[in-house]
């Protein structure tokens, strides 16, 4: 039995498998394991770099864009602390791998992924979609202007960098919520914001992300 581009599903699985040990190195909470266990991360790149769907390294989507390293978005899951039936927004959907794993961890709830590319959408939603994703909405606006219809979000993951954290993604986290967001152009730094009365920011790590671009953005 093959996948796509003729590569193993045993080696496949078994790819997945290493990374998730490796995974666990990093003190990653067990249910964020488990979610990236269940989701195929081969069905979220494109064909020509499918043999390293399972390195720990991003890897290119089209549009100068990348889908996030395994580790990183281990990392952010973790420091998002998602549960059962949240109400999520994600800015920069990319492949929609990043969406799938929330959806996994948020069960009952829903994730609103927001992407500037048309075509990144277009990709997002069929990579969704084969994966057995059902919880996840991808719309084509500008991330900056976060997506006001299903706000206010109990989570927001930003998965670009951005100058300083837009105003409207501040307004759409609900009081005692959490965002994180990587700040900065040529050094950047992965904040963890929480919205509790005053905005609280907690610098974790630094990190390389793609800019985010829009009316608050780059």
């Amino acid at each position: 039995m093959v996948d796509r581009s003729g590569v193993d599903t045993k080696r496949v699985e078994r790819a997945r498998d290493q990374m998730v040990e490796d995974l666990r190195k990093d003190n990653i909470d067990d249910k964020v394991i488990a979610a990236m266990k269940r989701v195929p991360r081969h069905l979220f790149v494109s064909d020509c770099v499918i043999k390293k769907a399972y390195e720990d390294h991003p890897l290119p989507i089209g549009n100068d864009q990348t889908i996030s390293a395994p580790h990183m978005v281990a990392i952010m899951c973790d420091l998002l602390e998602l549960t059962p039936d949240m109400n999520v927004l994600e800015i920069g959907a990319g492949s929609g791998y990043h969406a799938a794993i929330i959806s996994e961890l948020i069960g009952g709830g829903h994730v609103y992924s927001v992407e500037r590319f048309e075509s990144l959408a277009e990709m997002a939603r069929d990579n969704l979609k084969n994966a057995g994703c059902r919880n996840v909405t991808v719309v084509v606006a500008d991330g900056t202007l976060g997506h006001p219809d299903h706000a206010p979000y109990d989570r927001i993951n930003v998965t670009c960098s951005a100058p300083d954290v837009p105003p409207p993604l501040l307004d759409q986290l609900k009081e005692g919520a959490k965002m994180v967001i990587p700040i900065g152009k040529t050094h950047q730094e992965l904040y963890l914001v929480k919205k509790n009365g005053a905005i609280e920011m907690e610098k974790k790590m630094g990190v390389v992300f793609v800019p985010l671009v829009g009316k608050y953005g780059f």
